[in-house]
């Protein structure tokens, strides 16, 4: 196992709504199936969401196996309901610690186990070769030294690129990588225009971001306005239980009427018991930042959330290079479509984390991959330079840049700005030579199949929103797949 930071430092510890999976008495397969089918807004794949809901009970017993301490009521496995789900069907751990706990079970395992691991190790290249990938060259962070790893099978469990925004949920590690590096070897990407806005993250001036989970609105939280309004029901029937993508325009819209950097999530009417114990970690941090939620609104806005989109895989974690699997956000299986459901990205990696297992131990040399079909479309990648004349990069800038042109709402014009701007910095970019270079590298190498991928979706549909083709066009229910010519 080779990893930039420690086997710690990932986003599932950040989770804290949980984990979804169809195991209520009054709960099955078939009803979480449509919920993440109406959720991903005609781009789901639906072979692999039935291998999601199928096999989630499975991977849930794997994880009590493991030691993971799902909250219990009353001697069974307490379930709560989320945005968009049709009935309670979310496990949790320490009520809002799940990701943190199931990261912390599942390491120490790791750590217990005759697993070699090289921590502060950034991988910088595949080797590959006609008969697919054979290995990786790899960057020691602390002695800025090269050592090559030669492999029967490589995994990629790398993340997502939640640090290409201004304003995100997601801790620094979360650069893209793994995305980058399979893309430069010649694997395919799709669904790159896909990346999910959480609605509330805590608004507080000099305090980093923080997530205010899903559950919170589950349990009957209300969104109000500055001014103490609740607004949601004039947007959508469905209110604060409404998509993730529409409560997060529905809220960005609110602040622009309202002149307001922010909105308010009230939970005051649940009695404090219910607050405390169901939401401990939340209660903790902002009382800490001086918010009693159990009596003060949270001041909250959207944040870069989730990669819906990834390097392109098939139901068993291949990509289009023999040797060459993908997990996790660094992943597109076309479980999420467009739009993916609350808390079932932890379940994703499960689910296919456990099948790339079973597929790699079988000793059978043939892929599954699948070929391009009708409900797909093939862009080949090539950067353009447009402009010159700009200054050193900061990161900073390039948050900026995304956010403001590439975020909830976009447009023609700002994706086409943005565009030529990451192709230039691209082209002046000198060789990476450190973590944070080839970090840098690999988000404007995202952040351009991103922006790409945005101009020529032209509808809205999920969490790709544009305000000058604001509705969804039946000519685009298909993929955008990009490679590297």
């Amino acid at each position: 196992m080779v990893t930039k930071g420690s086997i710690e430092d990932c986003n599932t510890k950040f989770a804290q709504g949980g984990i979804a999976a169809a195991i209520g008495a009054n709960d099955s397969t078939e009803l979480h199936f449509r919920d993440t089918i109406t959720a991903g807004d005609g781009l789901c794949d639906q072979e692999a969401v039935h291998i999601l809901v199928d096999e989630a009970s499975d991977r849930i017993a794997d994880l009590v196996n493991f030691g993971v301490p799902f909250d219990t009521l009353e001697g069974e496995i307490d379930l709560t309901l989320e945005a968009a789900h049709s009935l309670p069907r979310i496990l949790h751990a320490g009520g809002d610690a799940t990701g943190e706990h199931i990261e912390l079970t599942l390491s120490k395992r790791v750590r217990e186990a005759r697993i070699k691991v090289l921590e502060n190790h950034l991988a910088t290249d595949i080797i590959k070769d006609d008969a697919g990938a054979q290995g990786l060259r790899v960057l020691n962070c602390e002695t800025g030294g090269m050592v090559e790893f030669g492999c029967r099978f490589l995994i990629m469990a790398t993340g997502g690129i939640g640090r290409l925004f201004s304003f995100t949920t997601n801790p620094e590690i979360a650069t893209g990588d793994g995305i980058a590096l399979a893309f430069k070897a010649g694997a395919e990407v799709m669904d790159m225009e896909f990346f999910q806005f959480h609605p509330t993250t805590l608004s507080l001036s000099g305090v980093t971001a923080f997530l205010i989970s899903e559950a919170v609105r589950g349990e009957g939280g209300i969104l109000r306005n500055a001014e103490g309004h609740r607004f949601m029901p004039e947007y959508i029937p469905e209110a604060e239980l409404a998509q993730r993508d529409i409560v997060a325009r529905s809220i960005l819209y609110e602040m622009e009427k309202t002149g307001e950097e922010k909105v308010f999530l009230d939970i005051t009417h649940l009695p404090s018991r219910i607050t405390t114990a169901r939401f401990p970690q939340i209660y903790r941090f902002c009382l800490e930042n001086g918010i009693d939620i159990t009596r003060e609104w949270i001041p909250v806005t959207p944040a870069a959330h989730y990669m819906i989109g990834g390097i392109r895989v098939n139901s068993w974690g291949e990509t289009n290079i023999p040797g060459l699997f993908a997990v996790g956000e660094a992943a597109c299986t076309g479980v999420h479509g467009a739009n993916r459901l609350a808390s079932n990205s932890l379940l994703e990696v499960l689910v296919f984390g456990k099948r790339i297992i079973a597929k790699t131990s079988c000793n059978d040399d043939t892929t599954g991959f699948y070929s391009l079909g009708v409900n797909y479309v093939r862009y080949w990648y090539e950067p353009e330079v447009k402009i010159s004349g700009f200054q050193t990069l900061d990161i900073s800038q390039l948050q900026k840049l995304l956010w403001d042109e590439a975020g909830i709402i976009r447009s023609r014009e700002g994706l086409t700005k943005a565009a030529n701007i990451l192709d230039a910095w691209g082209r002046s970019l000198k060789p990476p030579e450190n973590r944070k270079t080839y970090e840098l590298a690999n988000l404007i190498l995202n952040g351009s199949l991103m922006v790409k991928a945005a101009l020529l979706r032209e509808e809205s549909r999920g969490a790709h929103f544009r305000s000058d083709f604001p509705n969804r066009v039946p000519g685009w229910q298909k993929h955008i797949v990009m490679a590297k010519r």
